[in-house]
C-alpha cells in the first residue's frame, strides 16, 4: 500500500508543479492546460482501464499459482496496449479540433488547446507500456518499483517544465508548448526505465516472456472481455468530466482557471484514496483467487476505513489553510478567494469518493467488470444531468458546479455497496 501510495502521490505534485509553473502565464493558460488535460486524461484512462483489467487477471493467476499463464497474460497485453495507444493517438489528432471548436465558446481557447493536444499525445504510447508494467508489479507484490518510475517521470518534468516554460538555462520560452513537451520527454523517460527494471531483474525469464512481440486471440479475448467494460467504464467517467470543464469554460475564464486549480486539488487529496483502491482491486481478486470469497466484504471495509482516515486528515488542513494552499498555483488574489467556496466542497466530495471508490474497486476485483460499467454509465449519466441544468441551463456559482462531485460519489457509493452485498459476486469465474 505504501509504494502505491508514493508512486501515486508523486505525480500529483508534478501535476501540481505543472499547474502552478502555468498559472504563472496567466487564466487563459491555465484554462487551456485544464481542458486539454482533461482531454489527455481521457485517452490514458483508456490505457489504464485495460491495464486494470490485466491486473485483475495477472492477480488472480498469482493467487491460483499459475506462473506461465501470468507470463502470457502480460506479453499478450503489451501488445493490445501498443495497438490502442496508436489507435488512440490518430483518433485524437482527427477529432480533437471538431471537439473542441464545438464545445469552446472561445476561439482563442479552442486553438491554444488543439496546439497543446498535438503535441502532448505523442507520449500516449509511453505512458500506456508504462501503466502495464505497473500493472504488473503490483499484481505480483513489486509495487515498490512503481516509485521508481514515478520520480524518475515526475523530476524530468519539473525540470523541463521549468526550461521549456520560462526558457531558463539555455532553452527557448516555449509556454503551453514547452510544458506539453515536457510532459511526452518525462513519459518515454519513465517507460524506458520501468521495462529497464523488469529486463534488469530477470522478471522476462521467471515468468516465461519469451518473445516481447506475444499474440494469442483466444488470449486477448479473455483479456478484453474483463478489460473492455473497464476501459468504456473510464471512459464514460472522464468523458463526464470533460463536459464538466466544456460547460464551466461557459461561465468564463475565473471559472475556468480555478476549476484547473481544484482538479490538482483533488488529485492531491485523492492520492491516499486511489491507493487503497488500487490496492483493494488486487487483494480482492487475489483473496478470490485462493477461494476465500467469505474474506472479501471484511476486507473492503477495512480499507474503507483506512482510505477516509487519510482523506478526512489531507481534506482537514486545506479546510483550514485554503489561503495558503491555492497561493502555491497563482499569484492572482482574485482568482484565490473566488476557487476558496468551491475549494470546500471539493474537499467534502472527496470524503465520499474516499469511500465509495474503494468500495467501486471491490467489485472490479471480484472481475463482474461488466457490471461496474453499468454501475459507471449510471452514475455518469446522473452528474451529466446535474451539470446540464446546474451549470449549462442555470448558470449558477462555481460552488454549485462542483457539487456535482458529490452527486457522482453518493451515486457509485449506493450502487457499487449494494451489488457487493447481494453476492451476485462469488461465483464468478475470469
Amino acid at each position: 500500500m505504501g509504494p502505491i501510495a508514493l508512486a501515486l502521490l508523486i505525480p500529483q505534485i508534478n501535476f501540481l508543479t505543472n499547474t502552478a509553473f502555468i498559472g504563472r502565464l496567466g487564466p487563459e493558460e491555465l484554462g487551456v492546460n485544464g481542458i486539454s488535460g482533461v482531454f489527455y486524461l481521457l485517452l490514458a484512462m483508456v490505457g489504464y482501464g485495460l491495464s486494470s483489467g490485466l491486473q485483475v487477471l495477472m492477480a488472480r493467476r498469482v493467487g491460483e499459482g499459475n506462473r506461465r499463464s501470468l507470463g502470457k497474460t502480460l506479453a499478450n497485453g503489451l501488445v493490445l496496449s501498443v495497438l490502442f495507444s496508436l489507435a488512440l493517438m490518430m483518433l485524437s489528432l482527427w477529432i480533437a479540433p471538431l471537439l473542441f471548436s464545438f464545445s469552446l465558446d472561445s476561439d482563442k481557447l479552442m486553438m491554444l488547446s488543439v496546439d497543446f493536444i498535438f503535441v502532448r499525445v505523442w507520449g500516449l504510447p509511453f505512458l500506456m507500456l508504462t501503466q502495464v508494467a505497473n500493472a504488473f508489479f503490483i499484481a505480483t507484490g513489486r509495487s515498490k518499483y512503481i516509485i521508481w518510475g514515478a520520480l524518475l517521470a515526475t523530476v524530468v518534468n519539473i525540470v523541463l517544465d521549468y526550461c521549456l516554460i520560462f526558457g531558463h538555462w539555455g532553452f527557448g520560452a516555449l509556454g503551453l508548448h514547452g510544458a506539453a513537451l515536457a510532459s511526452v520527454i518525462s513519459e518515454v523517460v519513465a517507460a524506458i526505465l520501468m521495462w529497464g527494471i523488469f529486463y534488469a531483474k530477470k522478471m522476462n525469464k521467471k515468468y516465461e516472456l519469451k518473445d516481447i512481440i506475444y499474440f494469442d486471440l483466444e488470449l486477448a479475448k479473455d483479456s478484453l472481455s474483463v478489460s473492455l467494460p473497464l476501459i468504456l467504464q473510464y471512459f464514460f467517467g472522464i468523458g463526464g468530466w470533460l463536459i464538466f470543464f466544456f460547460y464551466v469554460e461557459h461561465l468564463g475564464t475565473m471559472a475556468l482557471a480555478s476549476s484547473q486549480i481544484l482538479r490538482s486539488v483533488l488529485g492531491i487529496i485523492g492520492v491516499g484514496t486511489w491507493a487503497f483502491a488500487a490496492s483493494c482491486n488486487t487483494l480482492v481478486s487475489r483473496t478470490i483467487g485462493q477461494g476465500r470469497q467469505e474474506a472479501v466484504p471484511a476486507l473492503i471495509r477495512k480499507i474503507v476505513t483506512l482510505s477516509f482516515g487519510s482523506t478526512l486528515f489531507i481534506g482537514g488542513i486545506l479546510v483550514l489553510f485554503p489561503h495558503y494552499f491555492l497561493a502555491m498555483y497563482t499569484t492572482d488574489a482574485a482568482l484565490i478567494t473566488f476557487a476558496i467556496p468551491a475549494l470546500r466542497i471539493v474537499v467534502l466530495g472527496s470524503l465520499i469518493m474516499s469511500v465509495a471508490t474503494v468500495v467501486f474497486n471491490g467489485v472490479v476485483g471480484t472481475g463482474n467488470t461488466w457490471t461496474n460499467l453499468f454501475i459507471e454509465i449510471t452514475c455518469v449519466l446522473i452528474y451529466v444531468i446535474y451539470c446540464y441544468i446546474f451549470i449549462q441551463r442555470l448558470q449558477l456559482s462555481l460552488a454549485m458546479a462542483w457539487l456535482s462531485e458529490l452527486v457522482y460519489w453518493l451515486s457509485l457509493l449506493v450502487l457499487s455497496g449494494l451489488y457487493l452485498r447481494s453476492n451476485r459476486w462469488k461465483d464468478k469465474i475470469i
